[in-house]
């Protein structure tokens, strides 16, 4: 069962946890967290001690004397980052006692993360909603496009949740990429492979030792030239029906038939680092959600009302 902060989500933003040692060289749980973060000031840290922002299980503030070994985790609230406003709206698409279900656009975040707090899906709708306890049920990568979906209340967002553990959610997404100079690859086919993902590495990687965890169904709708920004160049149009949900898996899976995702800086070479550029969106979109809903036994779709700029303008 997950711990319940015993502090309120706070202009959309829940605080944050931090696990404390029960032994060590600190004589007390303030000394601790300085030395942790010792990137930042300490008298701002101890500041938040004197104010009594920072807090134990039970809510109650700890002092800066608070003797290391009082509390297992310490809960606060993070300094907002100083954020500029990311052009782009989210549209919400359903909502029901239950359910919230939105168009995500290419470069909001789902959840607060690198560098981006207010600018988050998640923080977003709890401010607009006024939904403290609202929480995404899947994931989407920021720079892709679609379908995202929300919970609403904590007593049955399990039951949403189990759906996507236990694959029995019907996904659909598109994408477009160059058609490369050998042409385009026999489709409809399917890949497997096995990929695997470490924390601070931005790519996952395929190996070719053990089970393969990972399946998608490549599936052909066009081939023509782009409409978009990339006018005239020869583009093929995917369908792609994912059967198990890896990080990254799309975009390495049409990397690895020679039809990586148009504007993709990760695969099939990544890139060096660089500003998001609103004209040039990784051309991979969310399009379907279909499932039998866990709470009323229905079948429930969601199609987004969003496209790829660069799907092609007429057949080849």
């Amino acid at each position: 069962m997950a711990m319940r902060a015993p502090l309120p989500v706070r202009d959309g933003v829940g605080p944050t946890r931090l696990r404390v040692p029960r032994t060590g060289p600190w004589p007390t749980i303030a000394a601790y967290v300085t030395d942790r973060f010792s990137h930042l000031d300490p008298e701002v840290l101890l500041a938040r001690f004197h104010r009594g922002e920072v807090v134990g299980i039970d809510g109650m503030p700890l002092t800066p004397d608070t003797p290391l070994g009082a509390a297992d985790f310490i809960w606060y609230y993070r300094e907002p980052p100083v954020e500029d406003v990311l052009p782009v709206t989210e549209e919400i698409l359903h909502r029901d006692d239950h359910l919230v279900v939105i168009d995500k656009p290419h470069f909001l975040p789902t959840t607060p993360g690198g560098g981006f707090l207010q600018n988050s899906a998640l923080v977003r709708l709890r401010r607009r909603l006024d939904l403290p306890e609202f929480t995404p049920i899947h994931r989407l990568d920021r720079v892709t496009a679609g379908l995202l979906m929300f919970s609403v209340r904590p007593d049955s967002r399990g039951a949403y949740q189990s759906m996507f553990a236990e694959r029995t959610v019907e996904k659909v997404y598109e994408a477009v990429s160059a058609v490369p100079d050998a042409g385009v690859p026999e489709l409809p086919r399917v890949v497997r492979s096995r990929l695997s993902s470490e924390k601070g590495r931005l790519r996952v990687a395929e190996t070719v030792e053990g089970e393969p965890n990972s399946e998608t169904r490549i599936e052909h709708l066009a081939t023509g030239l782009s409409s978009g920004t990339h006018a005239g160049l020869p583009v093929v149009h995917t369908l792609l029906r994912p059967r198990t949900g890896r990080m990254h898996q799309l975009r390495a899976h049409l990397a690895a038939i020679g039809i990586g995702i148009l504007n993709d800086r990760f695969y099939p070479v990544l890139e060096d680092e660089s500003p998001d550029d609103p004209d040039r969106p990784l051309q991979l979109l969310a399009r379907e959600l279909r499932f039998v809903d866990p709470l009323t036994g229905r079948p429930r779709e969601f199609v987004t009302g969003l496209t790829l700029r660069e799907a092609p303008s007429r057949a080849g």
